[in-house]
Formats: C-alpha cells, structure tokens, sequence
C-alpha cells in the first residue's frame, strides 16, 4: 500500500482543516496516512534575515489568511473558534503526538488537539488539557506526559525539524508523496492523486 506523509503543526489552522479531512479522503482508497507532528518555530527562525520562531505575516495577508481559514471551514462544514491566544504553543502536543504515531494513536489524539484549540478554544499549550484528551481516550496521560518531556524524546522531536526541512518542508500542513512535497490544506487532494497514479507525475 501507498503512503503519504501528513507533515502538522497544532498552532496551524490550515493543518487543522487538514487533519480533519484527511483520513475520510483516505477511507476508499489504497493509501495510509503518516502522522508526523512538527514544530515550525525552528524552521522559521532560519529564514535569511528572519529569526523569528513566528510566521509574522504583514496585516493584510493575516487578515487575509484569517478569513481565508473560515470561508473553508464554512466550505466543510467545519466548527471553527479562534483561540483567545493565537497562536498557542504546541511544543508538549507535538512531542505527544510523536509518541503517538510510534504506538498508533497519533491520529485520533492530533484531531482532538486540534478539536480542543480550534473549537473549543482550550489552551493545549497546559499540561492539564493534554493529560485530559489522553485520559478522554483511555490512554495513562501522566506515563505518556512523562515519557514526551523526557530528554532523549525532547532530542527526537528537535530530529524531525532536520529531517523535514531535508525533504523540502517549510510550511504545515505538509504532504509528502511519492517524494513531492505538496504544502497546503488545498493541497491535499494533489497529493493523494500523485500518490495513487503514476501517470501523472513529472518527470524532474
């Protein structure tokens, strides 16, 4: 079976959109899903000129992308509340959510991360909300809690930022497929159809 890689970040509302889509586009299709978790603060603090861990867009494109995420949540019929806070920091979701995709939980626990921040407007950057979406889902969220801030899973998740931005990733949510990085939410039917048919892809 084909694969394809769900690059996230939980401060992105477009990898919000993203992720709820992405696995029902999957269901009836020859494909699995890979969840990888990211932080993108490091990937931004290496633009040339730039160090900030922050996206800082001008006022007219935040206001643009602002309005841009509501007119497809309304397009999917998708809840959307802002956070009070935006973005919030998702450094403990991230490093959950790569223990997750090591035992099979990735998926339902990035959804209700996301569910948490961007519908319920709930701060996933608190201990207390992470451990309540891991108690919620019968898993023992003070052993995984533990295990995500431990240093040697801390050095891990710092791994993931070399390895995405070696495949070419610089923005959340990202796809991987068949080597293509395709970045965007409304890019994500364009990856699954290049990772199901050969034919048309490009030659490089």
């Amino acid at each position: 079976m084909s694969e394809i890689e769900f690059w996230y970040e939980f401060a992105s509302p477009y990898a919000y959109l993203a992720a709820a889509r992405i696995e029902g586009l999957l269901a009836a299709r020859p494909l699995r899903v890979r969840w990888r978790p990211l932080l993108l603060g490091p990937i931004f603090q290496r633009r040339p000129g730039h160090a900030s861990p922050f996206q800082e867009p001008a006022p007219a494109e935040a206001a643009y992308r602002r309005r841009d995420v509501e007119r497809w949540a309304v397009r999917y019929g998708f809840p959307l509340v802002w956070p009070r806070h935006y973005p919030r920091s998702s450094l403990l979701g991230a490093r959950v959510a790569l223990l997750g995709a090591d035992e099979g939980w990735a998926a339902p626990f990035s959804r209700a991360v996301y569910h948490a921040s961007f519908v319920e407007d709930r701060d996933i950057a608190d201990p207390v909300t992470i451990a309540a979406i891991l108690d919620a889902m019968g898993l023992p969220a003070d052993a995984i809690v533990a295990r995500a801030t431990q240093p040697a899973h801390k050095a891990r998740l710092a791994a993931t930022v070399e390895e995405a931005m070696a495949k070419g990733i610089f923005g959340a949510p990202s796809f991987v497929a068949a080597g293509e990085v395709f970045w965007g939410n409304d890019r994500l039917e364009q990856a699954i159809d290049w990772a199901l048919r050969p034919e048309v892809r490009l030659p490089r």
